[in-house]
């Protein structure tokens, strides 16, 4: 018990570090790169951050603990749109791009229901079971595929900086190295509180859909958090929100895709009832920041959504 409690305090610590350094050098990315700290948020950070999900997943289907892989994507999905963005919405009120909300996060909802359409084979054709099968684990990845011309598109359209604050950047190989470190202490850091707090949580007997929808989507979702809660700190909103967003994404159209591929992943009612709910938190962040007439993620919304992320827990606790 004080070896679990002691590793998922040091996986802390080790995550508020490596997000520290991971948002630093992607805003002198950005910078150097002259690409705008949205598509680094959606792209490095994002992808650098969701590495716990994708290590959790592949080892879990590969073990055949599908209920965990499933419940991992989907819970840690709702807790970036509900929790994470809420709490750095509260730290520091999150200026929207216009087009994160006209693309990035009507893409995520695509995702979110392009899932749920591949997990309810009984509801939609009859089958005799839900799953989503390899090949729509292929489809995922060819979504994903799509996903990635669309960043590829942007970085095209990006504006340039100027020559003079280039020159006041770190070189760029000490920048990347010390992104990958960050990401490296994010993933370890995130690895040592996952293994930490199920290890607690198996002590309380409860169950392996439960674990994977709270306790390991909250603790493989840290690194988003630490991550955006350090960018919402320091200003830093694009990178802040392109991390949530992009993990989002990545985590349904990446991850779901490799796992589905590496063994199907059965899909059933409670699996369908948490993909509506997380649908229905994406269509509540794209009314709430639309409000008000402008892009904006304001406390008062981030206060709504980590309450809504509460009451998710508990109401995935009492269903538990």
């Amino acid at each position: 018990m004080i070896h679990s409690i002691l590793t998922t305090v040091v996986g802390l610590v080790l995550l508020i570090q490596g997000a520290s350094v991971l948002v630093d050098g992607a805003s002198a990315l950005a910078a150097r790169c002259r690409v705008p700290p949205l598509v680094i948020g959606l792209t490095i950070v994002a992808f650098g951050t969701s590495m716990p999900e994708l290590i959790v997943n592949i080892l879990a289907s590969a073990q055949g603990d599908t209920g965990l892989a499933v419940g991992n994507v989907i819970g840690s999905n709702i807790a970036n749109t509900l929790l994470i963005l809420g709490i750095a919405a509260l730290i520091r009120p999150l200026n929207v791009a216009d087009n994160t909300v006209s693309k990035e996060l009507p893409l995520s909802l695509l995702a979110a229901f392009i899932l749920f359409v591949q997990g309810n084979d009984r509801l939609l054709d009859g089958s005799a079971v839900s799953m989503i099968s390899h090949v729509d684990g292929v489809v995922l990845l060819c979504f994903f595929v799509i996903f990635i011309y669309y960043l590829s598109g942007l970085l095209k359209e990006s504006e340039t900086a100027g020559e003079e604050q280039e020159a006041a950047l770190p070189p760029i190989f000490r920048t990347v190295v010390g992104m990958a470190i960050g990401v490296a202490v994010l993933v370890g850091g995130g690895y040592m509180v996952v293994f930490g707090a199920v290890r607690l949580a198996m002590l309380m007997h409860v169950t392996e859909t439960l674990v994977g929808l709270t306790v390991v989507a909250v603790g493989t979702s840290l690194p988003e958090l630490a991550t955006s809660v350090v960018a919402a700190h320091k200003g830093n909103a694009d990178i802040a929100i392109g991390n949530v967003i992009g993990s989002n994404i990545f985590n349904i159209f990446f991850i779901l895709g490799v796992s589905a591929i590496i063994a199907p992943l059965p899909f059933d009612w409670f699996q369908s009832m948490d993909t509506l709910i997380l649908f229905a938190a994406g269509v509540l962040l794209l009314v709430c920041t639309r409000s008000g007439g402008r892009s904006q993620i304001n406390r008062g919304v981030g206060g709504v959504l980590v309450l809504c992320y509460t009451l998710y827990l508990g109401y995935a606790v009492l269903r538990g």
